[in-house]
């Protein structure tokens, strides 16, 4: 067993989601870890309940970002953007302290109808991403027919989606490593 935690983020709050089913397969293929499903079902963002206070929810899905060793982050591509389910997350996160975000090894992946798999929502959860400083992997992956590419266990049916999908979970566990061995040579 690996001492390793991955965080999945999905956008899509459906049980049944293609963005949920990728977020799993990929999972999957990043090899031994303890896998944590982060919840995005926060309240919306409001100054004024931030200054109540950051809700439980949103500090422990903070904690959870600063615990993990890497983070897959999943967006359907809803109006040529992200979902507003993740950025609000994104939103609510900012405004813990310390953010968890800085030096992260990170993924993204998006899974949407159309034939670029949510190419500008992926493009767009990137520039969200990068004010907090993330390692955000440059390896790309976007699932295009993503209702057409599971089976009804959840498995890819596409190689070369699954040969894809592969690549850039070993190259997240890849960072993994790189940093922890930096870290054991400081």
């Amino acid at each position: 067993m690996s001492d390793m935690t991955l965080l999945g983020l999905c956008g899509s709050l459906r049980a049944a989601s293609v963005n949920r089913k990728l977020m799993l397969a990929a999972a999957q293929r990043f090899g031994p870890a303890t896998f944590v499903d982060g919840d995005l079902n926060l309240p919306l963002y409001n100054g004024d309940v931030e200054d109540q206070g950051i809700p439980e929810a949103v500090q422990r899905l903070s904690d959870q970002i600063r615990m993990a060793d890497a983070v897959i982050v999943l967006t359907p591509e809803y109006n040529k953007g992200i979902s507003g389910v993740l950025k609000n997350a994104l939103d609510w996160v900012s405004r813990t302290k310390p953010g968890p975000w800085p030096g992260k090894p990170v993924a993204v992946m998006s899974a949407a109808a159309g034939r670029a798999g949510g190419e500008r929502a992926q493009l767009m959860l990137r520039a969200c991403l990068s004010p907090f400083r993330p390692r955000l992997l440059t390896n790309e992956f976007h699932l295009g027919a993503a209702a057409d590419q599971f089976d009804a266990d959840g498995n890819l049916t596409s190689e070369r989606y699954d040969t894809s999908l592969t690549v850039v979970m070993q190259a997240l566990r890849d960072e993994v490593d790189l940093l922890r061995a930096h870290a054991g040579q400081s």
